[in-house]
């Protein structure tokens, strides 16, 4: 079955992850949710007369003054019938659709990757033509797009109680990796009862890193598939995010510290070939040496991310 979610000021947050938010929307497992996703806050909206239309339901949710705890706003979270903590939920990203024909990249003080460089606001808004897939910067550069969400992710544990959409964690959340275009599955810890997805934080295109704080910040419709798999056993199917893309399969790291995030990620790739492959450990290392390649994936959000690709068919 199919259901849609859209954008108002009743089934958005505004940059808070909560295990006591009621679901705006309950399905069942392998049913596909489209969310329709707003970008922005008051202060980086285009000026009037800039040439850029502000869609009306953006207007509404700033209208609204919802609660924040960050910038991004979420849509959502959706409920899977008979979701329970120590369950998977299999996210396949269907579709991601630009929502809007502009988006904007900013500069701001004391954030980025060298703050202690870039201490003025700068803020640029970039022209979108969807029919085309590009975005021209304002100094001259067209870039082709690739749209994806930065945000994605379940509630945290009840006991974390409200969490910023900053920082990503081992809920999911502001993960910022690019490679989770459409086409793309992400894999999440369930925590809570219905797992309660929200996803958000549309990009256009980004680099590996985000270095400035900002990708290509706009407005996406997505579609996801929702899969729920069960937990029989003791231990939980899965405690932290991983992905998979139709050519590779991904792990995942964050922490505050890039060496601690390279660490994880690197324990949790090892951790995948082993289950996958019957490997020792050792065997294992030695492979992620020799065929998995770990990147940058942020390094603005507080907590920094790394995450590994293994390209599948050469390992098993």
């Amino acid at each position: 079955m199919k259901h849609f979610v859209a954008a108002t000021p009743e089934t958005t947050r505004c940059g808070i992850f909560n295990a006591c938010f009621s679901p705006v929307l309950t399905i069942a497992s392998g049913d596909t949710v489209t969310l329709e996703c707003l970008s922005g806050g008051e202060e980086v909206m285009p000026p009037p007369g800039a040439g850029f239309a502000i869609p009306p339901a953006l207007a509404a949710i700033h209208a609204a003054r919802p609660p924040r705890m960050g910038t991004h706003i979420l849509t959502g979270p959706v409920a899977v019938q008979g979701a329970e903590p120590g369950d998977m939920l299999e996210v396949r990203i269907e579709s991601v659709e630009p929502g809007m024909d502009w988006g904007y990249c900013g500069i701001r003080p004391l954030a980025g990757t060298i703050p202690e460089e870039f201490c003025t606001y700068f803020l640029s808004h970039i022209p979108i033509d969807r029919q085309a897939g590009t975005c021209k910067l304002p100094w001259g550069p067209v870039l082709k797009l690739a749209p994806f969400f930065g945000i994605m992710g379940v509630a945290p544990a009840p006991i974390y109680g409200a969490v910023s959409s900053k920082e990503p964690r081992a809920h999911g959340g502001n993960i910022d990796n690019k490679e989770l275009t459409a086409g793309s599955t992400l894999f999440l810890p369930v925590n809570v009862p219905g797992a309660l997805f929200s996803a958000g934080d549309g990009h256009g295109l980004q680099g590996d890193g985000e270095v400035c704080v900002n990708a290509l910040e706009t407005a996406l419709t997505g579609s996801f598939t929702l899969i729920l798999h069960k937990n029989t056993g003791a231990a939980p199917l899965l405690t932290y995010p991983r992905a998979e893309t139709p050519t590779h399969y991904i792990s995942m790291g964050m922490n505050e510290d890039l060496d601690q995030a390279m660490k994880i990620a690197l324990r949790e790739m090892i951790g995948f070939i082993c289950a996958r492959s019957g490997f020792s450990r050792e065997q294992a290392y030695q492979c992620c040496s020799l065929a998995v390649d770990f990147r940058v994936t942020q390094t603005v959000n507080g907590e920094k991310g790394v995450h590994a690709m293994l390209r599948k068919g050469l390992l098993f």
